[in-house]
């Protein structure tokens, strides 16, 4: 038992190097901008650029829509899912993974062809118009994720009992999602809204594509004209996920612990 403990703790160090090691010879780098010495002028010149903080602004903006839209379509479908038709599931749960499969070049060509200019919904015509269709593509791509933490927190509880329940006090559909199953999967909904956010900080093909000053294009264009600031976006963009993935463990303490069986 101890030797295999041992064994364990040498994997699991070996794993942890191999992804801090390049996240802290990027740090380095990040600071070495003067010949003299370690300094955070990088990281200075990134928050001070107005583009940092534009992009930064507008993908969270874009993200906390994709968010929203995100929770009004799979929420009712997943406990519509698991209230009246439980034989769709597997079908359900192999759309949500098409967008895992399907490139996003693949998605965004598909897009632009639908809603360009000379269509009947020429989304692709205006500002506004595109960041809609962003949005609606960051939803699709955040799906896989959204769904799964939705249908976890679902079988957490006795959807059918609640249901039964609220129905028998008075209330419509629309107020037992908001008012029963809603706050009952507040954890697991977060969990997928972190998971989201954490995708549209750092998608580029799509916003490239669309022609949005999304933080990912943002990212590449520094990339592409200087050395140091790309390594600074790096480490500040690992802090953002990390971020999001440490408020999902957060939350993961209040979800609740006992778990119904199929």
């Amino acid at each position: 038992m101890r030797r295999g403990q041992a064994w364990a703790w040498v994997v699991f160090g070996l794993g942890a190097l191999y992804f801090l090691l390049p996240l802290i010879a990027t740090f380095i780098f990040s600071l070495s901008i003067r010949k003299s010495g370690y300094t955070f002028d990088a990281y200075a010149n990134v928050l001070a650029d107005p583009r940092f903080q534009s992009t930064l602004g507008y993908s969270l903006f874009i993200g906390l829509c994709t968010i929203v839209v995100g929770i009004l379509i799979v929420v009712p479908a997943a406990y519509y899912v698991r209230l009246r038709a439980p034989k769709l599931r597997p079908i359900i749960e192999f759309i949500t993974l098409l967008p895992l499969i399907i490139p996003a070049i693949v998605l965004v060509f598909g897009y632009i062809r639908l809603y360009n200019s000379s269509s009947l919904l020429p989304l692709t015509s205006s500002f506004v118009g595109t960041g809609i269709l962003l949005t609606f593509a960051y939803v699709a791509l955040g799906l896989p994720y959204m769904y799964r933490a939705v249908d976890t927190g679902l079988r957490t509880i006795d959807v059918q009992t609640l249901t039964e329940a609220a129905n028998i006090l008075g209330a419509n559909q629309m107020t037992i999602l908001a008012r029963v199953i809603f706050p009952n999967i507040i954890v697991a909904v977060l969990s997928g809204a972190f998971l989201t956010l954490a995708i549209v900080i750092g998608e580029f093909t799509i916003a490239s594509l669309l022609n949005q000053p999304a933080f990912g294009v943002y990212m590449q264009n520094v990339g592409a004209n200087r050395a140091f600031e790309p390594a600074a976006l790096a480490v500040i963009s690992f802090i953002i996920t990390w971020g999001a993935m440490g408020m999902i463990q957060l939350l993961s303490r209040f979800a609740p612990k006992t778990a119904r069986k199929d």
